[in-house]
């Protein structure tokens, strides 16, 4: 067994550090050339937490400057073309976002990331992808959060 057999099919990578936003894919290949579908949770997970989720018209948006709700085309009529759900997290929302306690006025932001999380993550139970998950969030330092999901294998057979 390769030492790749435990790695996502995909990695994805986040800059965040302003103006210069990006986000970089690698695929791992089997040696056949195909891709190597054997972590498909882990690599939907990544794309669910790494992708930005359609912003509500009321959410307070990183950029005053801009109307940019963000989201993918493709949720357009998800359910209803191919069974699928609306892709993404908001956690894009908080790319400029002051790390507030849990007395502030707006709310803790560990909590809002633990929000968002869990509501990108909510599809793969209701769809019965994964039976459950477990969201850890905690703020490292006054300008930091580190985060943690974990999905657990749906359950056969019933």
């Amino acid at each position: 067994m390769s030492s790749a057999a435990n790695v996502p099919d995909i990695r994805l990578v986040q800059n965040n550090i302003f103006p210069k936003y990006s986000v970089t894919l690698d695929w791992l290949l089997l040696p056949d050339g195909t891709l190597d579908d054997s972590q498909a949770l882990a690599t939907a997970v990544c794309i669910a937490l790494g992708t930005n989720a359609l912003a509500a018209p009321d959410d307070v948006l990183p950029d005053p400057d801009s109307n940019d709700r963000c989201g993918w085309w493709g949720d357009l009529d998800a359910e209803l073309i191919w069974n699928g759900w609306p892709i993404g997290s908001k956690l894009w929302l908080l790319r400029r976002a002051k790390i507030n306690p849990a007395s502030a006025r707006e709310g803790s932001t560990v909590m809002m990331v633990e929000n968002y999380i869990r509501v990108a993550m909510q599809p793969f139970v209701d769809r019965k992808v994964c039976s459950s998950f477990d969201v850890w969030v905690m703020r490292l330092i006054s300008s930091a959060s580190s985060c943690r999901a974990s999905c657990f294998s749906a359950m056969r057979g019933s």
